[in-house]
């Protein structure tokens, strides 16, 4: 491998890790990700209640008359954020196409990841014995496997390399 491949892997793995210790302390999880799990609940109710589905949301928890869910760390998209942004900061680009990828790479996980608190909602009301293989198996690796295909889409077509230093 060249440096540059031996430099992304490393800086990589380091952001991940980092991040993923961060949001595992708990004064971060508390005041950051707790509330944006609530938010995520919150938006998820929101577009429930358009679709019909007459929910009730008290924190992160999403309750309607055939079914109810706990929206939770794993489930609001933050572990799929956080490979991207890593991934984003990690690849030697142009600040600015950095900047760009990570803003637009966290609207569209968030928003894959709306869709998926959604269709489980609905799949636990109307399809409840889909709901854990659905939950476990298809929608975490959809908002994973989108996050790493995200990201290789913009550093193929989005992250010009920085300037050589002269």
């Amino acid at each position: 491998m060249r440096r540059r491949e031996i430099t992304f892997l490393v800086l990589f793995v380091l952001l991940l890790g980092g991040s993923f210790a961060l949001i595992s302390y708990g004064w971060v999880n508390d005041h950051v990700i707790e509330p944006f799990t609530g938010l995520v609940a919150k938006t998820s109710g929101a577009v429930l209640n358009l679709l019909g589905q007459d929910v009730r949301m008290h924190g992160t928890i999403l309750r309607g008359p055939r079914f109810a869910v706990n929206i939770r760390n794993g489930c609001n998209g933050v572990e799929a954020m956080l490979i991207f942004l890593s991934a984003v900061l990690a690849f030697p680009a142009r600040w600015s196409s950095r900047l760009i990828g990570l803003v637009l790479g966290i609207v569209a996980i968030q928003l894959v990841n709306l869709i998926r608190v959604v269709a489980l909602f609905l799949t636990g009301a109307y399809f409840p014995r889909f709901f854990d293989a659905s939950h476990t198996v298809v929608w975490q690796t959809v908002v994973i496997l989108f996050s790493v295909l995200l990201w290789i889409v913009w550093a193929r077509r989005f992250a010009a390399p920085p300037e050589p230093a002269s």
